[in-house]
């Protein structure tokens, strides 16, 4: 989710971006530009039932390309080798289902110095293992 309040300052206690209620499964990051991300930590069911889509749609364009290329060689390597029935059921979506809210979590804080904006966020992602090995806690220590 983009910051609906035209980047205002994310570190700012009034700023009503901070008072929003989240729900407990979903964790909130940001960078240093003040670009904010809200997402659902778990299953993605709107992977389950769209593929890729919602990897578009965040504009996640590395995980889309990455389930797009999965999606083809399976279903170009299940026609090659004559799987019949395995070919029609979505195994790489199942997999994706389960695990592409990680994988853009991961991205993000990998790749996009993305860091968790609360405490109660930073928890929540290293109880779902969700934060790369490299992540540096900014809101003490969650062993």
């Amino acid at each position: 989710m983009q910051n609906p309040f035209n980047n205002q300052d994310p570190n700012d206690p009034n700023n009503p971006f901070n008072q929003l209620p989240i729900p407990p499964n979903y964790a909130k990051i940001r960078n240093e530009r003040g670009e904010i991300r809200i997402a659902k930590v778990g299953i993605s069911w709107t992977t389950f039932f769209f593929g890729p889509l919602p990897a578009l749609f965040r504009g996640d364009w590395y995980n889309f390309a990455m389930m797009v290329v999965w999606d083809l060689i399976y279903v170009l390597g299940a026609q090659m080798f004559h799987l019949g029935i395995w070919a029609s059921y979505p195994w790489p979506g199942m997999v994706f289902t389960l695990i592409y809210n990680m994988m853009y979590f991961r991205h993000l804080i990998g790749a996009k110095d993305f860091y968790a904006a609360d405490e109660r966020s930073e928890k929540l992602l290293a109880a779902a293992h969700y934060l790369p090995r490299s992540y540096q806690n900014h809101f003490g220590d969650n062993d």
